[in-house]
């Protein structure tokens, strides 16, 4: 299937639950905001998205205090469909759509695809307690939501990967969306939106598309520019010192090099995007 047609059975989806997603997202706005759908492609679709990840091996393993995971933007390496897929969610309407479940004024998708594209987590793999990055890579629009789409087949919540938000931050209680096969999960991205994925306990792959949306003003009006920031889990306190420290650096290090001082690598690039 191509783009087009993965966004009809996205958009029909969403709409036949419109209602109820609208009220998910208000009841927790006051926080972070987010909202999850099941089911939201045809079975044999969802399965054969997950059947077209790529090895590890051909992927960027990210692996530090912070994370500990594989990533890839650059879509035209493998299976069409995946790109398929991530670009469905690009597609107007299906944005539109989002927008107004959310009661955004403007948003808009990222065809450079900057931290988006699939992730693949195995075994002891995990993403530590963080805030997105608040802007797109030109630091000119407020990345504002985060679209995760889980694609492994029985995933089981006792295995791990979850996507957590902490609410009222990293040293409260979180709360739990389990990344289930064929689910959706939307999350608003601001200056308190901590999340997470707990550490992967058994040994398979934990598959994600992910896209991330922007705005022309931040959702809440206090927020201010930052870096991705990282903390550690509630049990970490040694690793948290260390990945406070580490914030302080890298967010004056921004002030001085407001680019940063080394070109980002999780981008799309391909000859019509040159970026």
């Amino acid at each position: 299937m191509n783009r087009k047609q993965l966004a009809d059975q996205i958009l029909e989806r969403i709409k036949k639950d419109e209602i109820y997603l609208q009220k998910m997202y208000k009841d927790s706005e006051n926080q972070i905001g987010y909202f999850y759908i099941d089911n939201l492609l045809p079975e044999d679709i969802a399965e054969k998205i997950y059947s077209s990840f790529p090895s590890p091996k051909l992927m960027k393993l990210r692996k530090s205090l912070r994370e500990f995971k594989y990533t890839s933007a650059q879509m035209d390496k493998f299976d069409p469909i995946l790109e398929e897929s991530i670009y469905a969610f690009q597609d107007s309407r299906v944005v539109n759509q989002i927008k107004h479940i959310c009661s955004i004024d403007s948003l808009y998708p990222d065809e450079y695809l900057y931290a988006g594209g699939i992730s693949l987590m195995n075994k002891g793999q995990y993403l530590n307690p963080h805030l997105d990055n608040s802007h797109d890579i030109d630091q000119k629009r407020w990345r504002v939501l985060n679209l995760l789409y889980y694609t492994s087949p029985e995933w089981k919540h006792d295995y791990g990967g979850n996507l957590e938000i902490w609410p009222n931050g990293v040293k409260s209680n979180q709360i739990t969306i389990d990344s289930n096969f064929n689910r959706l999960a939307v999350i608003a991205t601001h200056g308190n939106s901590w999340h997470s994925v707990s550490p992967i306990s058994r040994n398979s792959f934990r598959t994600c598309v992910s896209n991330y949306y922007f705005s022309d003003s931040p959702l809440k009006l206090k927020d201010k520019f930052h870096i991705t920031s990282f903390r550690g889990r509630p049990e970490e306190i040694f690793k948290d010192i260390i990945l406070k420290v580490d914030i302080k650096m890298r967010q004056a290090i921004r002030k001085l090099f407001p680019n940063g001082l080394i070109n980002t690598e999780h981008v799309y690039r391909k000859n019509d995007l040159t970026k």
